[in-house]
């Protein structure tokens, strides 16, 4: 997905400003399996998803709990980072060779000062993101899990062909023995 069709996915600018922005913007790779960013760690950038898959998760005593799944057009940003200037509590890590665009923190939030456009795509940027993170608690509070996986196969069918069972199982709140259980029942 180019940036482009990104940054006017998250709300349309006029081109002078959005030439702005994306001369602020860099494409950066990285394989799968790089931890993109650091929970405990204050990220100084934001990125968006051109190409690959991204989980994050955090740790507890016992494991890994997958909470979120970025593609191609997602933003992967510690939300705490960006907005308190402190660490956050995730882990973003790469299930595939991965290209991104990335913004660094400090000049985007010169860029809202100094630009109101500018300034207002970032309030529907991160508008936006606390939408896609209430429907996630709303889901994860209220659902099933048998009613998750269908939520998860409607709105995103490409992640079960790219993402391990595992991640998925997690990301549902169950077991993988459970997964396969609500799979079979499906078929």
């Amino acid at each position: 997905m180019d940036i482009d069709e990104i940054l006017d996915s998250v709300s349309l600018i006029h081109e002078d400003p959005k030439a702005i922005l994306k001369s602020y913007t860099k494409e950066v790779n990285f394989p799968k399996g790089h931890l993109l960013l650091h929970a405990q760690k204050c990220e100084k950038s934001i990125y968006f998803i051109k190409k690959g898959i991204v989980r994050a998760y955090s740790n507890t005593a016992e494991n890994e709990v997958t909470f979120w799944f970025g593609k191609e057009g997602d933003a992967v940003i510690s939300m705490k980072s960006y907005i308190a200037n402190q660490p956050g509590y995730e882990n973003i890590e790469l299930l595939e060779n991965s290209c991104f665009y990335e913004m660094n923190n400090t000049e985007l939030q010169k860029l809202y000062n100094e630009h109101i456009e500018i300034a207002n795509w970032g309030r529907k940027f991160a508008e936006n993101e606390l939408l896609k993170t209430e429907e996630r608690l709303i889901s994860r509070q209220f659902r099933t899990a048998s009613e998750r996986y269908d939520e998860l196969l409607k709105n995103h069918p490409h992640l079960v062909q790219r993402v391990q069972l595992s991640h998925i199982a997690s990301y549902l709140g169950i077991t993988q023995v459970s997964l396969s259980r609500i799979r079979a029942a499906k078929n």
